[in-house]
């Protein structure tokens, strides 16, 4: 009996040693760099960030964003990590289960600092390159570039050799040369390959990572790469100058809303209307009013809510135009600066209103979720709210342009522009064509504040910044002339954002400005000047 006891004890110390050794064997890279975090110090967290991605294990990914959104803890006297889930349970990090009850009494929260939260963005690239979601693979491949660490180096050879997605695989190629030009020891041929990779993507990073190139390099690798700098800056130079013509094309349709019902009050009228600003500040609040209808009532239809404020912004600054047409205007045709002086009180008197009724801060317009975001067209960003305006205001031209031809209305307008005394010895009625014609223009003006509700801020103030620059794009194009209105409203807005660059915004302007009374010292009617007996006497 004594001998089998003996046994049985060297059994159960054999069994406990390979339990141990078991145990031993599994605690592995992973279980040991985690035991890093335990020290409270930020150079052994950083060991631990970049032992703990490249382990390969499973939970390396939920550790490093457990760490990244401040949902890491450890305890420093059981040498234990874990990870606080979104509903507030405890998990251990090593093993992923829920941690036993209760927490360590010493449980504190992993600390952080700058250079940590770099190291962490660069893991997380590495670990995310392999993800199914080809968008995160993207940023991911886009993090390590950023970060130029090779230790994604062999993660993103992996990655490379099945990535699917053209757009993907390109980015994740970007960032392997990137990482090939940061490392010391990398070969002039690999360089030489890695310069030509970042020279294709030729943007201002590329640009930033060539210019930052050590200066111990070999002729070779120096020669190409002030080649490959040149030539990005030529590309850049080119897109620059696609960019500012896409400003100047997005201010240009602002300012043919803003402008185009005053070319038709003024061409028709005579009228310096001074108070055009006020109608687009309607339409602007108008569509704040609508929103927020539809934000208390029926937020399931706010996407739809630029399509109720259109037609609303039309009739309500319109119906103002029409009474103001009707109760001043009609009083002082024929004596402009009585005219001019009358309007800017009613500009003053609409923006006391408004801040009457609504204050004087600014008030929140939301853009669709159609209109929100951005797209990159070869080297420039377009974003979608303005690619929208720049459509409306074409179709708001269009309309114009169909309507001036095709409807009765249309037809006396033309005649009233063309001859008054004539038109109205034909049966016109003038006035009612007068009335009627303010309230157009000021209608169209309302729809130029819904569209400026997108991309300024809605406040008392909004049409003042536009009045001035609608009576240069109006007299510039041909009083009366929507040809005109359109040509000069592309015309000065392409050319304000090519200058501004060189002489600043409000030089900019001025020059502008300068540029616009040398042209009408020589084309005193402007660029489309309209025809007829009444304009020509």
């Amino acid at each position: 009996m004594r001998a089998i006891h003996d046994r049985l004890i060297a059994l159960a110390l054999a069994l406990g040693l390979v339990i141990v050794g078991v145990s031993a064997a599994r605690a592995g890279p992973y279980e040991d760099a985690l035991t890093g975090f335990t020290a409270d110090s930020f150079s052994q967290s950083a060991r631990a960030i970049n032992a703990v991605a490249a382990s390969g294990n499973p939970l390396a990914a939920q550790v490093i964003e457990a760490l990244q959104d401040s949902r890491l803890f450890f305890s420093a006297q059981e040498k234990r990590v874990f990870i606080k889930a979104a509903d507030g349970t405890l998990l251990d990090a090593a093993t992923g289960n829920p941690a036993a009850d209760p927490p360590p009494d010493d449980l504190s929260k992993v600390r952080l600092s700058n250079r940590l939260r770099n190291l962490i963005n660069a893991a997380l690239g590495s670990l995310q390159l392999m993800a199914p979601d080809p968008g995160r693979r993207l940023e991911a491949a886009r993090a390590v570039f950023r970060s130029r660490k090779a230790s994604a180096l062999t993660a993103l050879d992996k990655a490379i050799a099945v990535e699917s997605d053209p757009r993907v695989k390109a980015a994740m190629e970007e960032a392997r040369a990137a990482i090939i030009l940061n490392k010391g020891d990398a070969s002039d041929v690999d360089k030489i390959d890695a310069i030509a990779v970042i020279r294709e993507r030729g943007d201002q990073e590329a640009l930033g990572l060539l210019e930052g190139l050590p200066e111990n390099l070999s002729p070779d690798v120096k020669d190409t790469a002030r080649a490959a700098i040149a030539n990005i800056e030529s590309n850049l130079a080119v897109w620059n100058a696609v960019q500012n013509a896409w400003y100047g094309l997005s201010l240009g349709s602002v300012l043919l809303l803003a402008a185009i019902g005053l070319a038709i009050t003024f061409g028709v009228m005579g009228v310096i209307n001074m108070a055009h600003g006020e109608m687009v500040m309607l339409g602007a609040y108008t569509t704040f009013v609508v929103q927020e209808i539809i934000r208390q009532h029926a937020p399931y239809l706010f996407d739809l809510s630029l399509a109720f404020a259109i037609p609303l912004a039309f009739l309500v600054a319109g119906a103002v135009g029409i009474l103001i047409e009707r109760t001043v205007i009609r009083f002082l045709y024929g004596r402009p600066l009585e005219t001019l002086l009358a309007t800017w009180g009613l500009s003053l008197i609409l923006q006391q209103a408004v801040r009457t009724a609504f204050g004087p801060t600014n008030k929140e317009v939301g853009n669709p979720s159609w209109m929100s975001g951005a797209f990159e067209l070869g080297g420039i960003t377009i974003t979608y709210n303005r690619l929208w305006i720049i459509c409306f205001a074409l179709i708001v031209f269009a309309m114009l342009l169909a309507m001036l031809r095709f409807t009765r209305l249309g037809l006396e307008m033309r005649a009233v522009t063309q001859n008054r005394a004539m038109a109205a010895a034909m049966g016109i009625r003038t006035a009612r064509i007068d009335a009627l014609t303010f309230g157009l223009g000021s209608g169209v003006a309302g729809m130029a504040g819904v569209a400026l509700s997108q991309i300024d801020n809605v406040s008392p103030n909004l049409g003042q910044g536009y009045i001035i620059d609608s009576f240069l794009v109006v007299v510039f194009g041909g009083v009366g002339n929507l040809w005109g209105t359109l040509v000069g409203a592309f015309t000065l807005g392409i050319a304000n954002k090519f200058i501004e660059p060189y002489a600043g915004a409000v030089l900019g302007k001025i020059a502008i400005l300068v540029l616009i009374i040398l042209f009408i010292q020589k084309r005193p009617r402007g660029m489309f000047a309209l025809k007829g007996r009444a304009v020509e006497a």
